[in-house]
């Protein structure tokens, strides 16, 4: 009794020595009062497990260069173009791949990603053998008898350009086998010749167009593999048209690894979005947000969408803790800016506005993905214009404008119509002007007419090109303007031909006298 007693009294004056607080780690609660929450405090270690692809380069991010043009494989580091028939380094730093071969948008994981075909036509041919892999060195083989698994994203166009297909996971026991087939474009698959083996294949349909999907395979070695290759089977495809799809985001790694690896369960834009483990009944799993607890959320998948963040889920099994890495949640926001003209009185259309004024407009639109697009719409608005031009001509001449073809001096009022359809009105004052040209000069004489040129109102020629020859035909000055240099007195047949600002060229001929 008299231990209880002290016990009794101790708790009531001294609570915070007998009652020490501890953090727990699932309840989202600061429990110890550190203003450290759940993961985010010490107490609550558990081992961080990130699963790493035994391929090299799995997203094709790492680069030797930026491609520039179809098969540039040896752009991305770490791979090999495994056959002869060669794959496509697709990036966004310049090549985005084969016109009529588009690459679904945007890319699974980075900027990088790989294309190949699956046989092809060629001038009307179709050579079904024409089939395009992909090779690499592992980081660390496949250990004969182990478990692992082989997930990537597949890319594919549309259901004609990329039906279904059998993709095909192929391994060697040495990185010496790569690539295989070297010279032969029909060689087909690496198991068509020594040292390659089959690891497993998986059929994959796109079931859209311009989509990506993610999926795996699984594999158990019956030797250990140090390279592999990855592409379409060993069947030809009987098709009249050429077969493409695409490879991104590939992790190769113990099967054990992906118990812990987080992947989105649908478009991060998807109303519907979730992020999700693979299933293990005998797993306790709890999500968190920051790495605060999301109370409730504890089966392997997430029940609803919590927002931007970054998230983690644990793993509770025989006693063991462990933590995946951080996934980030960030939904993607697309701006684009667009610019449009209209007619005065007119209406544009944008979005639920009805524009009729010149300014900056934002809209928000939504992408087939159910992503945000804002669009800034700069309008411009052209009214009736009034515009003056005023036209020198050489007589004898005509001026076009529009579908008015004038030839008398004059003021015209013409409507025109710009390329977009707005009206504008020009008024056109035209005036002609004529050429002189002297029939005689003197190189002596203390008058405009010591050099020999032609004559017109000021800033209506725009060059002259003219020759002079003698009464035998003989050239004897070729220029702009002609001072009699070493002629004698005489007559001088004269061609002109004169650039004019406005109007058409004009050629003129005559003679002229030269007298000193």
């Amino acid at each position: 009794m008299k231990i209880l007693k002290s016990t009794l009294l101790l708790t009531l004056f001294f609570p915070c020595i007998l009652v020490a607080q501890v953090e727990i780690c699932d309840n989202g609660i600061d429990d110890d009062e550190d203003s450290l929450i759940d993961l985010n405090d010490e107490d609550c270690f558990c081992e961080v497990v990130d699963p790493v692809s035994l391929i090299p380069n799995p997203s094709f991010e790492d680069q030797n260069c930026c491609p520039s043009d179809r098969s540039q494989l040896d752009c991305a580091s770490g791979w090999i173009q495994a056959s002869e028939p060669t794959t496509d380094y697709i990036h966004t730093c310049d090549y985005l791949g084969w016109d009529q071969f588009p690459p679904p948008q945007p890319f699974p994981d980075g900027d990088g990603i790989m294309g190949f075909r699956d046989g092809r036509v060629r001038q009307g041919n179709l050579e079904p053998s024409w089939k395009e892999y992909a090779g690499a060195c592992l980081i660390n083989p496949l250990n004969s008898g182990e478990d692992y698994r082989f997930q990537f994203d597949l890319g594919f166009v549309d259901g004609v350009k990329s039906p279904p297909i059998d993709v095909t996971f192929f391994g060697t026991t040495s990185c010496d086998y790569l690539p295989f087939g070297v010279g032969n474009e029909e060689f087909g698959c690496p198991t068509n010749g020594p040292n390659w083996v089959e690891l497993a294949s998986i059929n994959v349909s796109g079931g859209g167009n311009n989509i990506w999907v993610n999926t795996f395979l699984d594999v158990v070695p019956n030797e250990d593999i140090y390279a592999i290759a990855i592409g379409p089977s060993c069947r030809d495809i009987p098709t009249n048209e050429s077969l493409y799809y695409f490879f991104d985001n590939l992790l190769l790694t113990d099967f054990e690894f992906f118990q812990l690896l987080v992947s989105e369960t649908t478009h991060p834009c998807d109303e519907d979005w979730s992020l999700s483990v693979a299933e293990n009944l005998a797993f306790d799993y709890q999500w968190y947000l920051g790495g605060i607890a999301l109370v409730g959320e504890t089966d392997s998948e997430l029940s609803q969408d919590y927002g931007e963040g970054l998230y983690q889920v644990r793993i509770i099994s025989d006693g063991s803790c462990k933590v995946s890495v951080g996934f980030e949640r960030l939904i993607p926001v697309f701006e684009d800016l667009e610019e449009e003209v209209i007619c005065d009185g007119d209406i544009y259309s944008f979005g639920d506005l009805e524009i009729t004024e010149p300014g900056n407009y934002t809209q928000t639109f939504s992408d087939p993905d159910g992503c945000d697009i804002f669009v800034t719409l700069d309008v411009d608005v052209i009214g009736a214009q009034f515009d003056t031009i005023a036209v020198s001509l050489l007589s004898g001449q005509s001026y076009q404008i529009g579908n008015s073809t004038l030839s008398q001096q004059g003021d015209y009022p013409v409507t025109l119509s710009s390329s977009i359809g707005c009206d504008s009105l020009v008024l056109v004052q035209l005036e002609f002007f004529d050429i002189f040209i002297p029939n005689v000069f003197g190189p002596n004489f203390n008058t405009p007419n010591n050099a020999f040129k032609p004559f017109a109102a000021d800033g209506n020629i725009a060059s002259v090109n003219m020759s002079i020859y003698d009464r035998w035909g003989n050239l004897m000055f070729k220029g702009e303007e002609w001072g009699g240099q070493n002629a004698e007195i005489g007559v001088y047949v004269y061609h002109i031909v004169i650039e004019f600002f406005e109007g058409d060229p004009h050629s003129f001929s005559g003679d002229v006298t030269l007298v000193r």
